[in-house]
Formats: structure tokens, sequence, C-alpha cells
């Protein structure tokens, strides 16, 4: 994502932060997202890890309501939380405001009318980050392992801001990277906004078929 960097803001074109800190130093505006996370508050529905961890739902059905840039700032700011192979944050993300390209996606993400969501959040792999002594496809591992924690966390992060989301995983690989013009591989697209309705709990698995002890 490119960037803009006029002294004081650090944020990529299209997209500011609703809230940016004042100070001029470069420690602080490289931690811009560390100070979204810490300023507020903003409409934070749950603050209990376990209960969202519990409550998150996959949602297809969304209400046409904006979602306040407040609470993308965050979403944003929490993957920059994701723990990555060896701090390198082997990912990127691209975040879709265009109309067109969203209804290109839903063609790209085998027909899923719900891509054309209100917030999309593109999460790829991006290799060359992780600057460590091994193979490529081992660094390739290390991206894909980022980026799909980045997005996991960017999901708990809407879920615990009253919002909802879905995980697309099934898209053609080429035809995203075409209409988000780059020639990173995407693992994930996150589909964000408020449901249409709440979901109840679905019913999992036993534990004895969960885990497995090894002596």
């Amino acid at each position: 994502m490119s960037s803009e960097n006029d002294g004081e803001k650090l944020y990529p074109l299209g997209y500011e932060p609703v809230i940016t800190p004042g100070a001029v130093d470069d420690n602080v505006r490289n931690n811009l997202l560390d100070f979204i996370l810490q300023s507020g508050p903003s409409e934070v529905v749950d603050t209990d890890l376990f209960a969202v961890m519990a409550k998150r739902r996959s949602t297809r059905k969304f209400l046409d309501k904006p979602v306040e840039t407040t609470k993308i700032d965050k979403i944003i700011a929490a993957a920059d939380t994701a723990p990555t192979a060896g701090n390198f944050q082997g990912f990127e993300i691209f975040y879709i405001k265009s109309p067109e390209k969203k209804k290109l996606l839903v063609a790209a993400c085998n027909k899923q009318p719900y891509v054309d969501a209100p917030v999309v959040l593109i999460f790829c792999k991006n290799p060359s980050r992780v600057k460590l002594d091994f193979p490529d496809h081992i660094l390739k591992k290390f991206a894909i392992q980022d980026a799909t924690l980045a997005a996991g966390y960017s999901q708990l992060a809407a879920q615990a801001l009253g919002l909802s989301s879905i995980w697309i995983g099934m898209f053609d690989e080429q035809k995203v990277m075409d209409i988000i013009e780059t020639d990173l591989v995407p693992s994930s697209v996150l589909c964000i906004g408020y449901p249409e309705q709440t979901k109840f709990p679905k019913p999992r698995r036993n534990l004895k078929d969960l885990v497995h002890v090894t002596w």
C-alpha cells in the first residue's frame, strides 16, 4: 500500500485514520497503529475476549449501514498486533473502497454476493518482508501464517466492536490480484459490516474429537 508522510502523518493514500498523534516524534508516528488501539473510547461493545470468541459467527447478510472509520481504524490496528515470523510482518492489507472493484471481487470470489460488504479487506502474503535465512518455500509458509493470523485478529476486533464478518477463502487468486493491481498473492478476503440479525452459537465437536493427548 502506498503511503503518505508529510512529517507528521504516516498512512496510505485514500485512508486517513480519524485519530492521529499530534507529536512529531518519529517513534510516535511509526507506531501509529499502536496509538489508534490505545486511543478511545470509541464504541466498544464487548471487552471480554472469551465472550467475543464465543459470539463470533460468519455473517452473509449485512445492513446497508456504513461502518464508522474509528472502528475500521481499530480493526486494521488489531491486525498489526498479530504475531508474525521474526516480527517481520510478512503480509499486507488492501482496503477496498471502490464499489466497482467490490462488484468485480464478487465474480472473482466464486460469485459470493456478500463480498460486496460495507468493509472489504484483502490480506495478501508478502514473503519478501520476512528477512530470515530460510528457503523460499519456508518464507512463503511464514507469510501465509502471518496473513492468516492478522485476518483472525481483525475478525475478533470486528466482533468486539459490535460488527460481524465472514472469511472468504474461495477465490481466483489471479483475478483478485488483477483487480487490486498487485503481484502479492491473497490469502483471504474479510468482509465486515453490521449484521442483519444476531446468530446463535452453533454446536461444536466433542472435546475428545478436538484434542489428542500425546505422551
